[in-house]
Order: C-alpha cells, then sequence, then structure tokens
C-alpha cells in the first residue's frame, strides 16, 4: 500500500511504486533471533538473475547513546559496546563498502571531559571496521560537546556533507541546529527544537543540482513527519529532495523504532535504536538493531536488517 504524504495525499508515483514494498516476514521478521536472523540475512541474498548482485552494499546503525553509567528505563547505555562490536563483525562479513552512524552515538554527560572519554570507548570500536566511516550528529552528540569537539573526536571533518561511493551519491544532513540558527552544543538548546540551518538547505539544493548520481541520504532527526522527532523545517529538505527527482530514499534514527514511510517516491525509513533493551536471557530473543543495506541495478533497495531492526525490500 502507498504511504500517504504528510499533507494526506498519495502521490501517483507512490502508488505506482507501493505495490513492490513489503515488510520481509519469517526469518527476516524483527525482534528474530540473532543467530537465525543472521544467518538468514546472508542466505536471502539475491542470486544470479534476481536483480543481479547489489551495486553498493552499507552498514547502517543508530541511537547507540553509550555512557558508562547504569541503564535509566530502557535505555541499557554500557550494552552499546558489545552490540557494537557484534555489528561490526556483521558488517565486515557482509563486506559493506561504508558504515553509516545516523545519531546519538554517545549519551550526553555532565562534563566535556566525561563525554569525551566516553565517545573514544565507542567509537574505538567503531573504527575498527574495515569500511570507512560516516557520522551523523545526533542531538546527544551535541549536548554537551560542542559540534567542533565531536567531530574531532570522530575525526570527521564536516557535520554536513556528501560523498560518492560505487556510482551512488550520499549525503550527510545535521539539524542540530536551533530555530535562531545557532548550532547545538555546550547544553544551548532544546532536543526539539530541530532544524536545517539556511546555509545548509542552499548548499543541500547546490549538492543535488551538481550530481547525476542515484543519491541516499541519512539525518537523524526524521524528515518525514511534522512530529516532535522531526526537523521543523523538514518540508523545506523535502521539497528540495523531491524535486532532485535523485533521491531514492532517506534513512534516520532519533525516535528509536522501525517506521516507514514513502513520501512521493522517496522512501523515508527510521532505524530502532541500539541501546534500547536489557540483555537477553537465555532462550530470548537478542535485543541489537542494525542493517545491512543493499542497492540494485534501477534504484532497487532491500535492507536487511539485525535482530530488533526490521527488514524490507522495495525491489
Amino acid at each position: 500500500m502507498a504511504t500517504p504524504s504528510t499533507d494526506g495525499r498519495v502521490s501517483r508515483r507512490a502508488m505506482l511504486r507501493g505495490g513492490t514494498l513489503f515488510l520481509a516476514a519469517g526469518a527476516f521478521a524483527a525482534n528474530a533471533p540473532w543467530t537465525d536472523c543472521a544467518a538468514a540475512a546472508r542466505d536471502a541474498e539475491p542470486d544470479e538473475g534476481d536483480d543481479a548482485k547489489p551495486l553498493l552494499r552499507i552498514g547502517l546503525v543508530t541511537d547507540l547513546h553509550y555512557a558508562d553509567k547504569p541503564a535509566a528505563g530502557s535505555r541499557h547505555y554500557r550494552l552499546s559496546v558489545e552490540r557494537l562490536e557484534r555489528a561490526v563483525a556483521e558488517f565486515d562479513a557482509n563486506a559493506v563498502d561504508a558504515i553509516v552512524e545516523l545519531g546519538d552515538l554517545v549519551d550526553a554527560a555532565d562534563s566535556d571531559k566525561t563525554e569525551l572519554a566516553w565517545l573514544r570507548t565507542i567509537n574505538d570500536n567503531l573504527a575498527a571496521a574495515k569500511a570507512p566511516r560516516y557520522y551523523v550528529l545526533g542531538n546527544h552528540c551535541v549536548d554537551t560537546l560542542t559540534k567542533e569537539q565531536f567531530l574531532g573526536g570522530v575525526a570527521q571533518e564536516k557535520s554536513f556533507f556528501s560523498f560518492d561511493v560505487k556510482d551512488h551519491h550520499c549525503i550527510v544532513l545535521d539539524a542540530c541546529f536551533r530555530a535562531d540558527g545557532k548550532p547545538y552544543g555546550a547544553k544551548n538548546a532544546s532536543w526539539d527544537d530541530a532544524n536545517l540551518a539556511a546555509a545548509e538547505l542552499e548548499w543541500l539544493a547546490a549538492d543535488l543540482a551538481a550530481t547525476k548520481l542515484p543519491t541516499l541520504v541519512f539525518a537523524h532527526q526524521r524528515l518525514d513527519v511534522t512530529t516532535k522527532y522531526a526537523a521543523k523545517n523538514a518540508a523545506d529538505a523535502r521539497k528540495l529532495l523531491e524535486a532532485s527527482q535523485k533521491v531514492l530514499a532517506v534513512f534516520q534514527g532519533h525516535e528509536h523504532k522501525n517506521d516507514h514511510r514513502e513520501v512521493e517516491g522517496i522512501h523515508y525509513a527510521t532505524l530502532a535504536a541500539l541501546v534500547e533493551g536489557g540483555p537477553a536471557k537465555q532462550g530470548e530473543k537478542e535485543t541489537n538493531a542494525f542493517a545491512v543495506l543493499d542497492v540494485f541495478a534501477g534504484g532497487k533497495l532491500a535492507v536487511r536488517g539485525f535482530a530488533k531492526q526490521a527488514s524490507y525490500d522495495w525491489r
């Protein structure tokens, strides 16, 4: 079924494509046991003749919220280290071409010294991966820390930028700006006042115009809804993405739950948070969450979710 746009309409393009969407079931279902899900994901890779082999493969993970502190509610901060180790092992086993971390890599601390120490701990695990890594800024990443401090900690130059890999264009966005245009950092912002800066939107329009490649977009705050989990000016970003006619999908985090919408022919997938859930007891299902994205010829996509992350097939 095609997904309505945010104003309740369904585009003709979305209606035509909606029939190709299904939520993978069986071994691909969310909450599948870790070992069964991982094995099924590898076994389900397409054979020659079934959309051929993927042109591009990207590892996706979000909302790790690592912190050396006791669990609070459903968030088990210290478990993020071992969960990320499993994710990195799967990314390496699947020979991903890139890894995109979709924000909130680290949880907010009382001091920048403490948070930088937490950041080093969790990023050392991610840096062990074989593939190049790209980081989206989450609101928790730049609550105590400034953007410069976080970016320095992960050795990334900019908070919004683009890169090309395997004949595809990838855009990383940063919605961690207040409504007045000031960047988040050093306890100066509220998590639900998220915005893409005016200069960033200008850059986005120019960047989309400059590429001829099919494009994937990565964000932390949602761009497909109008709730408190979305960037307040998400509609302005969507207009640019739609007008380009180049964007295949947007991948985002922040809300800690699986969700999918198709708006004007663009898939918006919100990924589950890695930090959620306590340690699995014997016989229980794994509480980890991450995904491998396969991109095929013709802009066809498949998201292979592990553990609590949902899987999708948009072929």
